[in-house]
């Protein structure tokens, strides 16, 4: 199925961490926090500026990004976890 999001809204897939510490205790399940790094999967046209014309996100398809912890709404689609954000709950580009 494909999915579309509206305005300035972005569609990302959670980037698993790693599951040991840098001294190399493995972290269990239930200790772990979501990551807060993801893969943009999908974003919307853009929002409407005050002259009523679209201002285009700064965020495209495929960029690791940067969020909030608590930032976006969880959805299942396909059977994938996703979060669904505005592009303003973005912190950054992860650039390589």
């Amino acid at each position: 199925m494909k999915f579309r999001p509206l305005h300035d809204r972005v569609v990302v897939k959670r980037l698993e961490q790693d599951q040991k510490t840098a001294g190399g205790i493995i972290i269990p399940d239930t200790a772990k926090e979501k990551p807060q790094e993801g893969e943009i999967i999908a974003v919307g046209p853009g929002a409407r500026g005050e002259d009523g014309k679209i201002v285009a996100l700064d965020v495209k398809v495929g960029d690791r990004v940067l969020f909030g912890k608590w930032s976006g709404t969880e959805v299942k689609i396909s059977g994938d976890e996703l979060l669904i954000m505005k592009e303003s709950d973005i912190m950054g580009v992860i650039q390589s």
